[in-house]
């Protein structure tokens, strides 16, 4: 395996990466814990208000020690955590949604996706609800793919893409509001990598799926088992919806 300027061999035969110690797994540098590096700043939060609290995120302001001892305002959104289904059917084609995104105002091809908004609900369960949902498809092999911060300069939302194999149909429930107009497409994968590198699937975590599906078949990576721990999973926003509902 190659090291990057940021990553380092540690002790046990492991990676150190951007301060985080990692073990090789097939040629693999993967972050098992972080590493506390001497001299770092820890970034203490020494107040935190809410601005805003609504149905899917809510808006804080921190007060963060900088380098040097500055104490700065910080604005970070919440927002739930959420699942995305990279699913391949019997063609080797991958199921892609067409669906309006009301924000940017315009149609999207995205992959079969949605919040972890139940409390309690296991990310895998999502992705399932989610895929039968949206496409009227189960599957009977299921693996997680890539897991991504979406923008942590101001949020802490993050998502989950798993990969789903053999697939079958399923009842689909009753579709509502933008989902009543979703449309399902099917691409090979490496249609969907060229849509993607054109700049017309442009939805960031399609975009993730996509790459890093095209990247696992062309190094023979084998993703993580389906209930692999999710250490960055956000989890502020549903356990501040949790206390609104006791209040």
């Amino acid at each position: 395996m190659s090291c990057r300027r940021s990553a380092w061999r540690g002790a046990g035969g492991g990676y150190s990466v951007l301060g985080c110690v990692c073990a090789e797994r097939e040629g693999v540098a993967v972050v098992t814990k972080e590493e506390s590096v001497p001299g770092r700043h820890d970034f203490d939060t020494v107040s935190s208000s809410t601005v805003y609290s609504g149905a899917i995120l809510a808006l804080r302001l921190d007060q963060v020690v900088m380098p040097g001892g500055a104490v700065v305002e910080r604005e970070v959104i919440e927002h739930h955590a959420a699942v995305a289904v990279a699913a391949i059917d019997e063609n080797d084609e991958l199921v892609l949604i067409d669906q309006y995104r009301h924000p940017i105002g315009r149609r999207l091809l995205e992959l079969p996706a949605g919040l972890l908004d139940i409390d309690g609900e296991d990310p895998w369960e999502a992705a399932k609800r989610e895929l039968a949902e949206e496409t009227g498809l189960g599957a009977r092999e299921w693996s997680v793919l890539v897991d991504v911060a979406l923008s942590p300069g101001f949020t802490d939302e993050a998502l989950r893409v798993y990969l789903a194999r053999d697939l079958h149909e399923v009842r689909r429930p009753e579709p509502e509001n933008e989902e009543a107009d979703i449309r399902v497409v099917r691409l090979p994968v490496s249609a969907a990598v060229r849509a993607a590198l054109a700049g017309e699937i442009v939805n960031a975590t399609a975009v993730a799926g996509v790459l890093a599906l095209a990247a696992a078949r062309a190094d023979s990576i084998t993703p993580r088992s389906a209930d692999a721990p999710w250490p960055g999973q956000p989890t502020a926003f549903l356990h501040r919806k949790s206390r609104r509902s006791e209040d």
